[in-house]
C-alpha cells in the first residue's frame, strides 16, 4: 500500500469519525447556544447574573423551547444557565428538547413548575407533570405523575406519583410503545430508548 493510499484512508476515517461525532453530539451544543426570549417584562441583574421574564414568556435555546407565565434564569460562573418555568395560572409551564441520540426524537413536558439544569442537562417537571417522547410529530411514550425527572445525557427518567393531583397518594400513569422486534439477534437496550430508574433525582425512593 502506497503512502498516498494510506493518507487517503486516514483522511477518510477522520471524516467519518467527525461526521458521527457531530451527529451524536449535536444536541449537546444546546448548552452553548444563546438564549432568546420574548416576554411582556424583564428584570435583569448583571451583578447576580439573573433574569426574570414575566408575561407570556417564550424562550428558545438551540433545540430547547420553554413557555410559561414567568421564567427565572440564572447563569453560573462557568456560563451554564438554569431556568425555572412557572404556569400563568391557566396554562401549564412547557418544555421541549431534542434527544441526544442523533435521530428525530423529542422530549416534551408540561407541569405546574419546570426546572431546567443546563450544566447537568436535566429537566424536572413538578406537580401535575406530563412527559412525552415524540418520534417526529408522533407520540411514542407518555408518562404522567407528580414529579418527573429526565436526564437528557443518559436518557434515564424517574417518576413519582405522590403529588400528581396536587396532594398525596397519587399514582404514576405510563404509555410505553413496544420497541422494534426486527433485529435478528438479541441486543442490549437500543440507543435512544428510555430506561426506568429506581432512584428519583439521585436519591432512593
Amino acid at each position: 500500500m502506497t503512502t498516498f493510499t494510506q493518507n487517503l484512508l486516514v483522511l477518510a476515517a477522520v471524516a467519518i469519525q467527525s461526521t458521527l461525532l457531530s451527529s451524536a453530539w449535536a444536541e449537546k451544543a444546546d448548552r452553548d447556544k444563546p438564549l432568546n426570549a420574548q416576554a411582556d417584562a424583564l428584570k435583569y441583574d448583571d451583578l447576580k447574573q439573573t433574569s426574570v421574564f414575566t408575561g407570556n414568556v417564550i424562550i428558545t435555546k438551540g433545540t430547547i423551547a420553554m413557555r410559561g407565565g414567568r421564567v427565572d434564569v440564572r447563569q453560573d460562573a462557568q456560563g451554564f444557565q438554569y431556568a425555572t418555568i412557572t404556569s400563568n395560572g391557566n396554562v401549564q409551564a412547557y418544555f421541549k428538547q431534542k434527544r441526544e441520540n442523533g435521530v428525530d426524537e423529542w422530549i416534551e413536558g408540561l407541569a405546574d413548575t419546570i426546572e431546567y439544569d443546563g450544566k447537568a442537562d436535566k429537566v424536572k417537571l413538578i406537580k401535575n407533570a406530563n412527559l412525552k417522547r415524540l418520534k417526529g410529530a408522533s407520540l411514542n411514550d407518555e408518562i404522567v405523575g407528580g414529579l418527573v425527572v429526565y436526564d437528557n445525557t443518559t436518557d434515564v427518567y424517574t417518576v413519582d406519583g405522590g403529588t400528581s393531583q396536587g396532594g398525596s397518594g397519587g399514582r404514576v400513569s405510563a404509555i410505553l410503545s413496544p420497541k422494534s422486534t426486527t433485529v435478528a439477534a438479541p441486543v442490549a437496550t437500543p440507543q435512544g430508548a428510555l430506561r426506568q430508574s429506581t432512584t428519583l433525582g439521585g436519591e432512593k425512593k
